[in-house]
């Protein structure tokens, strides 16, 4: 099994770290690499057995699945922010790999609609599917380009010191266009009322987890942006993603531990010093102290009750709603991407064109037809798949699961949860198999393992409250809660992720700019001047 990071032992742990960093996603190794480049020892602490969150790798009876990196965009563009950032924080060793022109596959009911790269080939595209709505395409496409160009002035009060910081987001509504406060429906609906249009332009609203009349359009906007130009993926597979990473870590003198769960972050005379782990109550200490456990979780579970109401951490939870919670199916094919001819296009699979309503009968009952499923094919993507696992193919399938169907088992031990439990599995198994034959009939048939993971499976291993896999949701008022910042109010304790930011992997990446840029204080320029000074063809 391919595992990133140290085991922790406790004859390991240096005394000197200057930062310790709770959680091992994209948002905390960003975080980490970056003071470790500018000369800081920082100690990583995952509770799981092998580093990265989402951005990890899952193996099982010889076949290898991403757990979260499905697609990646912009980073074939060399000087994109995104693409400068990873190459920083891997010393440029993490490569990437176009996925094909025609990278997502949107299935609205009857109707088939390709998402092709490039933002004048996605028009066309998009006109010949509605040729009556050329100008509506166009606003749009422009749109995005909008709101990508004023995005880091949305965030950028997560870099200032805390109380400027919250005075930056209650006063940038008054400086930003007043569609960075509206829903997606709200905008799209000003621009067209064709909704099935609406419906085709936001079908990647599972990239973030709430459909049009819920998301904030912002958040809608960034991952349209960042995906319109093509997908890629990691050569060698999402593990390359922490595996280039650590080792620049571990040059500063610092270290990644696996199997190091937090306990509590240790508080005292108003300041975090440190942490207790969970074994054997070891206690490290550290100046700095950065959460990637996520806000709800960092508030209510590693921090006593009595010190969250001390600060007031608590007051304000009930203002965010956390995000929707998943199926994934993991599942391996006997033979070749290309004997199976498996594809590199993503699919996006939805009953009807409005996904709002989809959303809404789903939850309510109505239907058991989920209003999103979600098809990737990793060893398709990774041109380094079949040097090491020959004649071998792999699919995910992902689809919106209410947390309540598993809340009797919640709390309960993988593989001691009874038959009710696995008749439940094998009966959402099925159901995700089927619709993945509907669309590529050549693997039925072929089939050779598959496992469920269940909101319970994402519970346990990402440590979060249901089975939530973007964190807090991405709602208007979710970005009105200016409290939310990268320093807490707890002097030394700071926040990184996708809670700070965004969710996916880019928008947990620029999170960890943004804390790694606070926590230096007024030296915070030195993480823009290290991003400046990177160019491709020299060594960071």
């Amino acid at each position: 099994m391919k595992r990133t990071g140290t085991r922790f032992r406790s004859r390991l742990v240096r005394d000197d770290y200057d930062v310790i960093i709770i959680g091992s996603g994209i948002g905390g190794l960003t975080t980490a690499a970056l003071l470790a480049k500018l000369g800081k020892r920082v100690c990583v602490l995952e509770q799981h057995y092998t580093a990265g969150g989402y951005t990890h790798s899952y193996e099982r009876e010889g076949y290898e699945w991403d757990v979260g990196v499905h697609y990646v965009g912009e980073v074939h563009k060399p000087w994109s922010t995104i693409r400068r950032v990873f190459d920083v924080i891997s010393d440029g060793q993490l490569e990437w790999a176009p996925m094909d022109a025609r990278y997502d596959r949107i299935v609205l009911g009857d109707n088939v609609i390709d998402y092709v790269a490039g933002r004048e080939e996605f028009k066309a595209e998009m006109k010949l599917h509605f040729p009556d709505e050329a100008q509506a395409i166009d606003r749009y496409v422009a749109l995005l380009s909008e709101v990508s160009a004023k995005v880091p002035r949305f965030f950028a009060g997560q870099a200032l010191p805390r109380s400027l910081g919250v005075l930056y987001s209650k006063l940038r509504r008054y400086w930003l266009p007043g569609y960075f406060f509206k829903t997606t429906r709200e905008v799209l609906e000003g621009l067209t009322q064709n909704q099935q249009l609406i419906g085709a332009l936001t079908a990647q609203w599972g990239d973030y987890g709430l459909p049009p009349a819920k998301s904030a359009f912002v958040m809608h906007a960034m991952v349209a942006k960042h995906y319109i130009s093509g997908g890629n993926y990691p050569v060698g597979g999402a593990t390359k993603v922490s595996e280039s990473i650590i080792p620049v870590i571990e040059a500063a003198g610092g270290h990644v531990f696996t199997y190091a769960g937090v306990d509590k972050i240790l508080v005292e005379n108003g300041r975090a010093v440190g942490v207790r782990m969970h074994k054997d109550g070891v206690e490290i200490r550290a100046p700095q102290i950065v959460s990637c456990a996520g806000l709800v979780p960092t508030y209510t579970r590693l921090l006593t009750p009595q010190v969250a109401n001390e600060y007031g951490l608590l007051t304000h939870l009930p203002k965010v709603e956390l995000s929707a919670a998943t199926l994934c199916l993991y599942a391996g094919f006997k033979g070749s991407a290309a004997e199976l001819n498996v594809p590199k296009t993503n699919y996006w699979v939805y009953p009807t064109f409005d996904h709002d309503r989809n959303v809404i009968a789903f939850k309510a009952g109505r239907t058991e037809q989920t209003p999103l499923t979600y098809i990737s094919f990793p060893s398709a993507k990774d041109p380094a798949w079949a040097a090491q696992y020959p004649h071998k193919a792999t699919v995910e399938i992902v689809a919106l699961a209410l947390p309540e169907w598993f809340a009797p088992w919640k709390g309960s031990t993988w593989g001691k949860r009874g038959a009710e439990y696995e008749a439940l599995k094998a009966k959402l198994t099925d159901d995700l198999l089927e619709t993945l034959y509907q669309h590529q009939p050549q693997l039925r048939g072929a089939l050779d393992f598959c496992e469920l993971g269940t909101p319970l499976s994402t519970e346990w291993y990402q440590w979060n409250e249901q089975g939530e896999i973007y964190g807090i949701d991405h709602t208007v008022q979710r970005f009105e809660q200016h409290w939310i910042h990268s320093q807490t109010p707890i002097k030394g304790l700071y926040l990184t992720g996708a809670d700070t930011v965004t969710a996916g992997v880019g928008g947990a990446l620029m999170a960890g700019v943004l804390t790694a840029s606070r926590m230096l204080g007024w030296r915070g320029y030195q993480v823009g001047k290290l991003l400046k000074r990177w160019t491709p063809a020299t060594p960071a």
